[in-house]
């Protein structure tokens, strides 16, 4: 059976990025299972000769690694984690190849840092890469650069990482192939009970809570991080499918309609490229803590945020770095580019505008974000 919003988001979708987790290509033991990436590379190419483009997010090289050495487990220590991706990576960078030989397609390995996405021409320059790649047919292969990431082996994961490939290239959907058949009412591993949702219209706390905390021996996320990798790319305006990356056909079937996994549908409309980088993508190098008049002014009313209304400044920024604007209560509401460094911002902070010339001995702006270098991320 099909479902029509599910064929609506399909025919919509010209691009789309696929992100497939460790545990989906190999075995308890850390393998990779050949006949599952022989299913996969065959589903891409489906999706390809169909005349959309196809981006491939794909865990497993420390995954590979450990199946590779045979050691059994997967490591917990930097040292041994960053080896085994070293050791992974062009193992399953092969059997990709191999996989996709039969249909003369040319395959592309692309390792990123979250310091990539971070630097707006470096992400440029990532996004140029993809899109020129894409333009000459080939498929490009996505991963984190494990073997001198530091922070992002110890708390970041490909789901993230799938999101913000999603975001850079705009595509409408992201398909999150994981273990399990998508978002449950409840987690059917303590509840047998629980039933599969098959659509989210909106992404909230309620929807949150229903992820459960477990994550599998050789992966590193878990339902929670792909929500939270839904609700980046939701908020940008596109779609979301989390679906079981095990269960033979998965991708062909996301892609005839039929309702498979959970979709996660759009909320509002399609965020513009450079929003996206700076709202949903940067991280900010500090906070501007507001009062509720300036929250409303800038929230509700799409003004710039002026010195007056900042109560607090924290973190170490320059000028021109993304900043975090936060209300009374420490919560996040938007993002924009500072036009002052940390410390001149924390000597005007309260003052009107008249007051900055005689605190700083220049005045060089009146705003300490510019209302178009912000964006309203709530």
């Amino acid at each position: 059976m099909l479902d029509p919003v599910r064929q609506e988001v399909i025919t919509q979708t010209h691009t789309v990025v696929i992100k497939v987790g460790t545990n989906v290509l190999a075995g308890s033991d850390g393998k990779l299972n050949s006949d599952r990436l022989q299913s996969l590379a065959d589903q891409v190419q489906a999706i390809r000769q169909s005349g959309r483009k196809v981006a491939l997010v794909s865990s497993g090289a420390i995954g590979a690694g450990v199946g590779r050495l045979g050691l059994g487990q997967r490591p917990t220590d930097l040292r041994h984690l960053q080896a085994c991706a070293a050791v992974g990576q062009g193992y399953l960078m092969r059997a990709y190849e191999e996989c996709l030989a039969r249909y003369g397609t040319h395959t592309a390995q692309i390792l990123l840092t979250a310091g990539d996405f971070d630097n707006r021409t470096r992400y440029l320059n990532v996004r140029n890469t993809i899109l020129t790649l894409l333009e000459w047919g080939c498929l490009p292969i996505i991963n984190e650069n494990d073997t001198v990431s530091i922070d992002e082996i110890r708390f970041g994961d490909n789901d993230h990482l799938a999101a913000l490939v999603t975001n850079l290239l705009q595509a409408p959907l992201l398909v999150l192939l994981t273990v399990v058949d998508g978002l449950c009412t409840a987690d059917p591993r303590t509840h047998p009970q629980a039933s599969l949702l098959t659509t989210v219209p909106v992404l909230d706390n309620q929807v949150l809570a229903l992820a459960g905390a477990g994550r599998s021996p050789l992966g590193s996320g878990g339902m929670p991080s792909k929500l939270r990798a839904a609700r980046l790319v939701t908020s940008a305006g596109e779609s979301v499918i989390i679906a079981n990356g095990t269960r033979p056909g998965v991708v062909d079937e996301i892609f005839q309609g039929k309702p498979i996994g959970t979709l996660f549908l759009p909320q509002g409309g399609t965020v513009p490229a450079w929003k996206r980088w700076l709202g949903y993508t940067a991280r900010p190098k500090g906070q501007l803590i507001v009062d509720a008049g300036a929250r409303l002014a800038v929230q509700g009313k799409g003004t710039s945020l002026l010195p007056i209304g900042v109560a607090q400044v924290t973190g170490t920024f320059a000028k021109g770095d993304v900043v975090s604007l936060c209300d009374p209560g420490g919560v996040e509401f938007a993002r924009g580019l500072t036009n002052y460094s940390a410390a001149d911002a924390a000597r005007i902070r309260g003052l009107r505008t008249e007051q900055i010339g005689a605190v700083l001995g220049t005045f060089p702006y009146e705003e300490i974000v510019h209302r178009d270098n912000l964006v309203v991320i709530v």
